[in-house]
Order: structure tokens, then sequence, then C-alpha cells
């Protein structure tokens, strides 16, 4: 027996009844029978796992491939007092133990785990012990090679069906072509499956790709176009930067994320964003996954996605409340030219991925054989500038290690900040005394550290702040100062990456073990971007209907409200259209972005009949850049 899933739906996340295929699901899964569900970004996938575990007796296992993922899930779980526990990476060996006692004792209903920590023999053992209900495989399409987030730690998925027989699987994705789903129900030997999909037709969605050579003109133009809550994702965390200032010069409330924010600044960023305060997120892809904003009304993609996967992830994160939205890609033709030549420049070969491994090794210190398993504060560019390596092609090398569960990088913005008195008492005093401002905020740190005259001693800024009653940046000013007076010797890092090997330091071997899979890796890569740079530069087939046919879905039904479905038949003879520019310019002068805005003409056709004007001698250009008619 079971409890009724409609009423914990309503007790836990208080909805009447589920959407599209969500009962379906939910009822085959407690029949006892695997599924795979396919569902489209904002489709509730997470609770085609969770109320079914929450129904039964036992603890549900949830393997996912995202650290952000599963820390989210987690906390929007425990927000609803119910108890789940993640085991990310940097876990130590005691603890690692005492959360896996909880899983078997604690009467705990979720366990998130990593594909490379269920990996671990510990895990294994503890997991045959526990009373688990239901084994659910996020992200599913990680497990195929043609996927476009390949992790061939998730081919050891399957275990599962042998440390816990009988118990029902339930893979689910957001993305998968036909041949994925094919890897998917093959890999994780899933048995007698129903599968399900709901239509990724988001009908709510309007989908258009703007090509202009002004693009921040046509940036701002949306913005004042569509109202309300609004995602731009961009390739770069100093494009994020660059774009949110361009917004609030403009009068736009924005922000802009990206992993090298520290966390408490991120969490700040987003409730802003979340409540509302800040209307414009400018953003890297990570940004969205996990984050529940139903009434995000424009989507932007100011640069090319590296696939269409992903850019129908971060598209469908528009309108999830089912009302009108826009998703727009705003590109040029460098853009298209860049995009093609930077991607492809950028794949590594075998031999550039063992020379970055090698490297990482020598940065690290580690020698061969040797393995360390803590986290390591990686600062990328540093690395990068130190052996002379392309960014791009080494971050996809760093990538390929990733996947292939050599090590795991991690965005996760540390701060290390050591100081050690090293004047004598008498010149501490002395100092003391001649700085009185300053005097009780270092008599602070000296009762707080008890060895920092005999040692280097790490500090925690945030808690001094606290105490002392002083901000973080001012803190940072004494200390240099300090140092600069030779009082202290003070060194403050910071770095937003984080690495953690995976398996002991043996060079060429390391990755011969899947020096083909680097080769289907590119493959796949070159394949992702000729998708998405045909989309780009469709101008005949629905985007709607394109989207849908590169996922499996065989429809004719068209959209209605993608640009090239409202494109009309026919534009306006050139001759109508130096007679509407003639009849403004009677009125007054304008400028060509006036002119496109109260005509509604495409921009080239106007362009072309100014400048047919302007040879005719009908129009000329003033001081302001403005078209007069002479």
């Amino acid at each position: 027996m079971h409890k009724d899933t409609t009423g914990i739906l309503k007790q836990f996340w208080g909805y009447d009844d589920f959407r599209g295929s969500q009962k379906q699901i939910i009822n085959t899964v407690l029949s006892g029978q695997d599924v795979l569900a396919l569902m489209p970004t904002g489709g509730g996938k997470s609770i085609c796992y969770q109320v079914p575990a929450l129904a039964k007796e036992g603890i549900c296992i949830v393997v996912s491939p995202l650290v952000a993922l599963i820390q989210d899930q987690v906390s929007q779980l425990k927000k609803r007092n119910i108890k789940a526990i993640a085991l990310t990476g940097g876990i130590p060996p005691s603890e690692l133990n005492d959360l896996l006692d909880n899983c078997v004792y604690g009467n705990y209903k979720f366990l998130y785990l990593s594909p490379e920590r269920l990996q671990q023999t510990i895990v294994q053992e503890r997991i045959q012990q526990m009373n688990i209900n239901l084994i659910a495989i996020d992200e599913a399409h990680c497990i195929s090679q043609w996927g476009n987030d390949f992790r061939p730690a998730y081919l050891g998925c399957s275990i599962l069906k042998e440390l816990v027989p009988d118990i029902p699987m339930m893979a689910l994705t957001a993305t998968a072509t036909p041949r994925v789903v094919e890897d998917i129900v093959e890999n994780l030997e899933l048995e007698n499956v129903e599968i399900f999909k709901d239509s990724f037709s988001r009908s709510n969605i309007a989908f258009k790709v703007k090509h202009s050579e002004d693009k921040l003109y046509q940036l701002k133009k949306y913005m004042d176009r569509v109202s309300g809550s609004a995602i731009v994702y961009v390739r770069s965390r100093k494009m994020s930067i660059s774009l949110a200032n361009f917004l609030i010069k403009n009068g736009i409330s924005a922000s802009f994320f990206h992993g090298g924010i520290p966390k408490s600044d991120k969490e700040e960023k987003l409730n802003l964003w979340l409540s509302g305060k800040v209307r414009v997120m400018v953003a890297t892809n990570a940004f969205g996954m996990g984050v529940d904003k139903p009434d995000v009304r424009l989507v932007i993609h100011y640069q090319i996605p590296d696939s269409l996967e992903s850019y129908f992830q971060e598209a469908g994160r528009a309108g999830r409340d089912g009302i009108v939205s826009t998703a727009i890609i705003i590109t040029s033709k460098e853009d298209e030219n860049k995009a093609k030549q930077q991607f492809l420049s950028s794949l590594p070969d075998v031999a550039f991925v063992k020379q970055v491994y090698s490297k990482l090794n020598n940065y690290f210190q580690i020698s061969y054989g040797e393995l360390v398993s803590e986290p390591l504060a990686f600062k990328f560019n540093a690395f990068c500038k130190r052996y002379d390596f392309n960014p791009n092609m080494t971050f996809n090398a760093i990538w390929i290690l990733d996947q292939n569960s050599v090590l795991s990088l991690a965005e996760n913005f540390k701060e290390k900040t050591t100081l050690q008195f090293t004047a004598s008492k008498t010149e501490i005093f002395n100092y003391l005394d001649k700085n009185r401002k300053t005097a009780p905020i270092i008599q602070t740190i000296l009762r707080t550290y008890g060895g920092i005259t005999e040692y280097e001693t790490k500090i925690n800024l945030y808690m001094l702040s606290q105490k002392t009653s002083t901000g973080e940046a001012r803190l940072k000013e004494i200390l240099q100062r300090l140092a600069d007076d030779s009082i202290v010797e003070y060194q403050n890092n910071t770095s937003d990456l984080e690495i953690t090997f995976l398996v002991p330091r043996e060079d060429d071997h390391t990755i011969n073990l899947f020096a083909k899979k680097i080769k289907d890796f590119n493959q796949v890569k070159q394949n992702n971007m000729a998708a998405m740079l045909g989309y780009v530069s469709n101008k005949k087939l629905c985007r709607s209907l394109y989207l849908l046919n590169y996922f499996g879905e065989k429809t004719s039904e068209k959209c209605g409200t993608c640009d090239i479905c409202t494109k009309k038949a026919r534009t306006a003879s050139p001759h109508d259209l130096e007679n509407r520019v003639m009849e403004l310019l009677e009125i007054r002068p304008h400028t060509s972005r006036q002119l496109e805005k109260a005509i509604g003409a495409k921009e080239k056709e106007l362009l072309r009949t100014l400048e047919r004007l302007l040879e005719d001698e009908r129009v000329s250009l003033n001081f302001k850049n403005e078209y007069i008619k002479k």
C-alpha cells in the first residue's frame, strides 16, 4: 500500500492536481515498472520521482551530474521539511560514513549523489543495506555518447540494478534525440520499460532569431518591447558584466551572474531577481538550472549557444507559467563566423588533453602514482598564462577530463586569507599607540587568534567583520597597511574554480583509456554546432517545427508565432517604403532607428531605401546623424 499521491502533491507542493504525464508516470513506477520520462524544461520532472518516493516506505536514490543541481534539489526538499542528503565532493571519510548511516537508520527519504560517488565501494555496500523504494537517474541523456553532456561515469549507473534488484528505475531528461533514447534504455538496462514523452512543444513561447549588426540596439529594443522578468544568456563572464552595465545605463534594472561570484553574492543576486527587484539577469549558461521562476517573459541569447540541446533548455526557462513569452537569439554574420571558427579551433586532440593533464599535475605538484583527494583551488587564467595555453581549448580539455572521471571541476568561489605578526611585541605595542583608530581592530585579531604571532594563521574575514563592525573591504585595507609597515605577513588569495582529482596520476596511461572517445566527443560537438548554426540561418521552416523535429517529434503544425511564421507574405514595395519615409521626414528629422520603429520596416530594407534616397539627393544627413528632407 502507498499513500495518496494527489494528497502528497497538495501537502508539500501546494498543487491541486498533476499535469501532463506526471500522474501516469507516478502510477507506472508505483506499480513496480521501469520508466523513461521525456519532458520539456519546466515540465515538472522532479515531482515524478519525489512524489512516489514519499508515497512509499524507504529512501529514493537520485543520481544527478551537477553539484549545483543536487544542492538546489536538496535545499528545496529541506524547505518542505523533507529529509534529504547530498553526497557531493570533498566529504571526509568519517563524515561520509555518518551520512550513509543516516540513510540506513535515519528515516531519510532522498539520497542524491553523483555517478562518480556511486562507483565507491563503501557507497555501494551501504546502498545494499538501505530500504530503497525507487531509483531516479536525472539528466539521463548524460549516459549517451551522442548526448550533449555525455559523462562516461553514467554508464556505471546500471550497477544499481545489481545492488538493489526488483526496485523500479526511472530515467528522466528534457533533451533527448531518438538515438539518445535508445542509448538510455540499453545502457541503464531498463526492463519492460514504459516510455512517456510529453510534447516538447512550448506553444506559449515565440521563438525568434534577429540578425543585426547593431546588437546592443536590438537588445534594448526587445527589453522595451517585452515587459516583465528576463534572462540574457552570454558565453563569458566579462560579457555578463558589460551587458548588465549597458542595461543599467539605459534605465533597465539588471544584474549579472556567473561562476566566479562568491556564494553570498550569488544568493543575494538571485533573490533580488526572483523577487522582481531586479528585472534582468545577464548570465552565463549555468544560470537558471533548478531555479523555479515561472514568470520569465523574455529569454535572450546574445551569443550563439554551442548546441540546440543547451539552447532549448535555456530558452525553455521562459514562460513556465504558461503565459505568452519570447525567446530570441540576437546575432550578426560576424557572430556566426566567429562561433564556427572559435568552436572548431578549440576542440582538443588527444595529444593536447595529455599535455593539459600533465601540466595540471605539475601545477598542483602531484607526483606520479599519487592521488590528492581533497578539492584544490584552481585559478584557470593563471594556469593558462603559465603554460601559454589557449583558454577555450584548455577548458574543453579539462571538461573532457571531468566527463571521463579523471577529475571533477566545479565553480566554487573561495577566499583564503592568512596572517602572521612578524614584528616584536614592543614594535606591535608602539604601532598600536601610533594608530589609535585601527588599534581596536588589530587587538581583536590578536585576541581571536592565539598563535598568530608565532605562525602563519588562516583567518576568517567575515567573522572578524562581524566582531569589529568593519566592512571586509576596510579590513583588507588595514591588513595590507600592516603588511606595508612590516608588522605582518599577509596573503589574500581567491579562486573561482575547484578541482578534485579522482584517480592517481598515471600521465599518458590515464588518457589512453578513453583516447578514442575524445575523437567521438569532437565529432558530437561539431554535429551539435552545425545543427545550432542551421537553426540560426534557417529562413523557411517554423522555428518550433525545427526544434521539435530535431528531438524526434514528428509534427507539421506550425507555431504561428515565431519570426518565420509571422513574416509577411510580401514586403512593402520600394516605392511604398520611400513614400512612408518621406512622409515622416516631412514632419521632422529622424534617425534610421526612429524610422525603423515608426514604420515597422525590416532593418535591411529600410537601409537600402535610405541609401537610394541619399544617392538621389532627396534626403541628407545633419550633424546629429538624422535624415532630413532636402
